[in-house]
């Protein structure tokens, strides 16, 4: 099988270009909020200020996530925006869906926030570092300084 054709490959390349990380956890915290929403009224501890906040809050939160993802280039506003709605559920929807959904929408939007889209992969990093290291010990066994 051809590595250009490889589902597998095209996938990281395709997650390799955006904040994937950021947006899965951001859209994931909004889902776990709405689905605390649906909790028993025995579970509940903060029915909110506004019924539909409660709702539109966490859909906003899945909504930026997806839009991480699917739009990077203007991650820097979704990500803002992702953080503000995160903590404004604090107050609308369950407490943030127990803290789990708050947690999860502000780390996400944290990490889609401190991504930068021109920095090489970790993996070429590794190995230019390898490559550097075993360069640096061969000249000091050679008698070279380093």
């Amino acid at each position: 099988m051809s590595t250009r054709t490889d589902p597998r490959s095209a996938f990281r390349r395709w997650r390799a270009d955006r904040p994937f990380w950021g947006g899965v956890l951001l859209a994931l915290g909004g889902a776990e909020i709405l689905l605390t929403m649906k909790a028993s009224m025995k579970v509940v501890l903060h029915v909110g200020m506004q019924g539909l906040a409660g709702y539109l809050l966490p859909a906003l939160m899945v909504l930026l996530g997806l839009l991480i993802l699917f739009n990077p280039v203007q991650r820097l506003f979704y990500s803002i925006t992702g953080v503000l709605v995160a903590l404004g559920t604090w107050l609308t929807s369950n407490l943030g869906g127990f803290f789990v959904g708050l947690l999860l929408g502000v780390v996400g939007s944290c990490l889609a926030f401190g991504w930068l889209p021109d920095q090489e992969p970790r993996v070429q990093k590794r190995r230019w570092r390898r490559e550097k290291g075993v360069a640096a010990t061969v000249g000091q066994e050679a008698g070279e300084p380093a």
